[in-house]
């Protein structure tokens, strides 16, 4: 059984970086954790040079000594394969080893991340020294588990070395098999770009504008994926080899151009996140809209990182200010903060936190990222305010293991994700409606999950969901639509917006009427569609004497079908009167199509009109700036109050509760303090 994520209680731990100290610190270091309650430490992801100095040319006594160390008093160890950043040797000796830009010119040594996964003399290097670690190091009794590099498609999802022009070709060959069906898909006639050999294929190039054959672009992207996943499944397939029983393969953050589902079922155990909540309040992040969810919307990230992994693990969660020397200014965390970050990450799915970092650093790009400790490394507020963390961790550890509630869903799929990426059109959509689905179910508390299309996915699992957002589904083929329909069939409400199923799964717009594959499912026909003009002023929707605005965006709809209605109206523009939405009675459920994007008002409308807005209404009421989020397992429901506001804020218990941190029972009015959090067991 591993030792973490086995539903057994919620761990502890911290990054560390031995090789950046004083030998003569470590020991006190790991002391000094164990005395705070982190029990686990992640090493090694940047110490390539520490056991390869020069080339072929191992020395394993540093990590060795260290591990000695660890084991003498008794910490465990997360060991990092070191792939993320090469050593000067290897990137002046094969500088092909360098991803490269748009333009051709290559990314020098000095950053990190800064190879391309194609390179078969790099990967060639990244299997001896993955094997050089797993084989000395895989059998030390401290290691628990290993993570796989750092941080994939971090700082660069985008590669342009000629190395990945040779692996794209390769990739397109094994999917399409010969240039007449690469050009199809394609569609390569538009502006004479049609192939009569491999060679004349390459990734995207600089072109004079930012324009590139999308469908190319499309599967540019899906190609990308494709290179990552193999990278980390050649390290995973080593480590097995080496690895003792029961300990896992991890590797952490959630990036783009990656398909993190097919990655963690090809070579991990379970997944872990990097969580900096602190972004919501960094001067170059933070966009300052009262619609702006600051911290709390990194609660959005933990559902995308639980949609692969129900129950997983925070790699670096936040302990600290973050900023690098030349850019992400942030505030330190205020007291109260890091607890609720922490209490964030726990109640959203995470039964293992490890906070960055130890000590703050005192070298390079990141010294005003801050851990645990600053330069001196003397006891000081955060310290100790983890200290009082790993008193509540240990209060509430009985909901290891434990399944987030959430009885709405918003469905994604990665090509649809990487097709709003290449379509400005699509992309305008999507990133309202992503936003305002997620603000609207925080606001209303209202948990939510996300739900990802994938190879594996059957309807049964959609069915636990009683209502099924799938904002702009532009991609679309009959396969999916199948898995939907009998989701909706069975009881299930499904709701799409505009620009739904106009495209195939190369990229190109379908010849049929609108909707497309999706009318039957939908009972929905678009004869007309428009981008809102910007002189049209608001363009209002009238639901049954609701009324709220569309955005962006307008299919002019009609219901089609024997069990099709009409159900709202447009009240402006040149389309007032014209059908807005449609609600088909499909099986015993129901299909939804709105044309327009969401804005949070109308996706609360929604949430409310479909039943499902605030579930735990009957269980207590909070006010706005508190976050409502539930993990239940055994029949018990541990029921987690985030307050998010420096303020105090009123709470009302409806039924009585055991309050995990007191022991007390809790009922009637409590006052919740600025930042603070709560988590009431219930039975269900």
């Amino acid at each position: 059984m591993s030792e973490l994520l086995n539903g057994q209680r919620i761990v502890l731990g911290t990054c560390y970086y031995p090789e950046h100290w004083p030998e003569n610190l470590w020991k006190e270091d790991l002391r000094r954790m164990l005395d705070t309650g982190i029990e686990v430490i992640r090493i090694a992801e940047f110490a390539w040079s520490k056991v390869e100095l020069t080339e072929g040319n191992f020395n394993f006594d540093f990590f060795d000594r260290f591990l000695d160390l660890a084991e003498e008093v008794g910490m465990k160890v997360i060991f990092c394969t070191p792939t993320a950043t090469p050593p000067a040797w290897l990137t002046q000796k094969y500088p092909e080893v360098l991803n490269a830009d748009i333009k051709g010119n290559l990314y020098r040594h000095g950053m990190r991340r800064h190879y391309n996964y194609n390179s078969p003399v790099y990967r060639e290097l990244c299997v001896r020294i993955t094997e050089k670690f797993a084989s000395h190091y895989g059998q030390r009794k401290c290691i628990i588990g290993w993570q796989i590099d750092n941080e994939l498609n971090c700082e660069k999802d985008l590669f342009y070395s000629e190395s990945d022009t040779k692996a794209f070709r390769v990739f397109l060959q094994e999917k399409y098999g010969d240039l007449e069906e690469l050009n199809r898909a394609w569609g390569t006639v538009f502006w004479n770009q049609t192939y009569t050999d491999w060679e004349e294929v390459y990734v995207p190039r600089y072109t004079y504008s930012d324009s590139v054959n999308p469908h190319q672009t499309l599967d540019y992207v899906r190609f990308i994926s494709a290179s990552a996943r193999s990278f980390a499944k050649i390290q995973s397939d080593i480590i097995r080899i080496y690895a003792k029983p029961g300990d896992f393969i991890t590797t952490n953050g959630l990036f783009g151009h990656l398909d993190n589902h097919k990655m963690a079922e090809e070579s991990l155990d379970f997944m872990t996140y990097d969580s900096y909540p602190d972004f919501g309040y960094c001067l170059d992040m933070y966009d300052g809209s009262p619609a702006a969810l600051r911290d709390r919307k990194w609660g959005k990230n933990l559902s995308e990182v639980r949609a692969v992994s129900p129950v997983f693990g925070i790699m670096e969660q936040q302990s600290g200010a973050c900023g690098w020397n030349t850019r992400m200014e942030a505030p330190n965390p205020r007291p109260g903060q890091i607890t609720l970050w922490t209490m964030q990450s726990v109640a959203h799915g995470a039964d293992y936190v490890s906070y960055f970092r130890w000590r703050t650093c005192t070298m390079g790009t990141e010294i005003y990222w801050h851990g645990i400790l600053d330069y001196s490394g003397r006891d000081n507020r955060r310290l100790e305010e983890i200290r009082q963390v790993n008193k509540k961790i240990k209060a509430v550890s009985q909901a290891a293991g434990a399944v987030y509630e959430a009885k709405v869903g918003v469905i994604k799929d990665y090509d649809n994700i990487w097709d709003a990426e290449v379509d400005c059109w699509h992309r305008r959509v999507d990133r309202l409606s992503q936003e305002s689905l997620f603000a609207a179910a925080q606001r209303s508390h209202t948990p939510l999950d996300y739900v990802y299309l994938t190879d594996t996915l059957e309807a049964e699992d959609l069915q636990r969901y009683k209502v099924l957002f799938y904002p702009h589904p532009t991609i679309m083929n009959e396969s999916r639509v199948r898995l939907l329909s009998e989701y909706v069939r069975e009881g299930g409400i499904l709701v799409t917006g505009c620009r739904s199923g106009y495209k195939d799964m190369t990229g190109q717009c379908v010849m049929d009427k609108l909707p497309g594959v999706l009318a039957d499912l939908t009972g929905t026909d678009i004869p007309e569609y428009s981008l809102i003009a910007p002189d049209a002023g608001k363009v209002m929707v009238d639901w049954e004497g609701t009324v709220f605005e569309a955005a962006v965006f307008t299919d002019l709809l009609e219901a089609a079908g024997e069990h099709a209605r009409p159900a709202a109206f447009y009240t402006s523009d040149y389309y007032a009167g014209t059908c807005a939405l449609v609600c088909n009675s499909y099986g015993k459920g129901q299909a939804w199509y709105y044309g327009s994007a969401f804005t949070e008002e109308a996706a609360e409308v929604f949430l409310d009109k479909l039943g499902v807005k605030t579930p735990y209404k009957n269980l207590l009421e909070v006010p706005k700036e508190c976050e409502i989020a539930v993990r239940s397992k055994g029949g018990e429901r541990y029921l987690f109050v985030l307050n998010y506001s420096k303020e105090p804020v009123r709470i009302l218990f409806h039924k009585e509760g055991l309050d995990l941190y007191t022991k007390e029972t809790v009922s009637g009015e409590k006052i919740l303090e600025g930042y603070g959090t709560m988590v009431v067991k219930l039975k269900i």
